[in-house]
């Protein structure tokens, strides 16, 4: 049994995988005041309901886009499945050429994505990450991971729009009957989907022809990608296991 742990920024999500497949995902609220035993006790509580065992566990993998949150994550597959874990990070080897500045910037997660989309779908590819922040990636034919373009994501703009405008209320994220409204609520709930379904289709339009790749092959994932991918034009492909199966891949190239 492999577990691949993506910690993001608003959650954490554990997949458990036997063989290559990916058998279940666990998801947890991300909570920085938790301790290393609090998290393991949790997985642990996961673990039993699934009746798992925690020395059926072989290795870990940690991705974190949440630097705080490594140590007591490693600290946890020390002490709870007694595995040092591999974490994404400069020295693994992820058969990707990033050609980033700096690759050290490129968010782990991202890095996940890309290694999965390129060998389950073809290249050039643009992958579309709709979480806390919406993430745009490019891989080119030699696949090269080539950067991309990072929005805030929906949630994220919703939020900010109920703090920062006294008189409109935080809504929850949906799709309208149409564009145009007449009540604020229903406004808001145009706003927020078809303005980030412009954002997702306009952005892809313009990365592919910034690269003059208009058949760029695209692929979604992330927690809120339901929401938009069957309206958008662009979206080809929706896998919201894209991340975990990229570190289960990484995972194999350094074992």
């Amino acid at each position: 049994m492999i577990l691949t742990i993506d910690i993001g920024n608003s959650s954490i999500v554990t997949g458990i995988f036997r063989e290559n497949e990916l058998e279940t995902l666990f998801r947890m609220a991300k909570a920085t005041e938790k301790t290393s035993d609090e998290y393991g006790m949790l997985l642990y509580s996961f673990f039993q309901h699934r009746d798992y065992s925690f020395s059926e566990v072989e290795g870990v993998i940690l991705s974190s886009v949440v630097p705080s949150m490594m140590h007591r994550f490693k600290r946890m597959c020390r002490d709870y499945f007694n595995v040092e874990p591999v974490i994404i990070g400069p020295g693994v080897k992820t058969g990707l050429n990033i050609l980033y500045e700096d690759p050290k910037e490129v968010g782990s997660d991202r890095i996940a994505n890309a290694v999965a989309a390129l060998s389950m779908y073809q290249a050039p590819c643009i992958v579309v990450d709709i979480g806390t922040a919406t993430t745009f990636c490019y891989i080119d034919e030699k696949h090269r991971y080539r950067g991309g373009v990072i929005a805030p994501g929906p949630a994220l703009s919703v939020d900010a729009l109920s703090q920062n405008a006294s008189r409109l209320p935080r809504v929850e994220l949906q799709k309208p009957e149409r564009v145009i409204n007449k009540t604020t609520l229903s406004s808001i709930h145009s706003g927020t989907y078809y303005g980030y379904l412009c954002l997702i289709d306009g952005m892809i339009e313009r990365m592919k022809k910034e690269v003059s790749q208009p058949h760029a092959v695209v692929i979604a994932t992330g927690g809120l990608v339901h929401l938009y991918a069957e309206d958008s034009k662009q979206i080809q492909y929706v896998d919201q296991n894209l991340t975990h199966k990229g570190l289960k891949q990484i995972y194999d190239r350094n074992k």
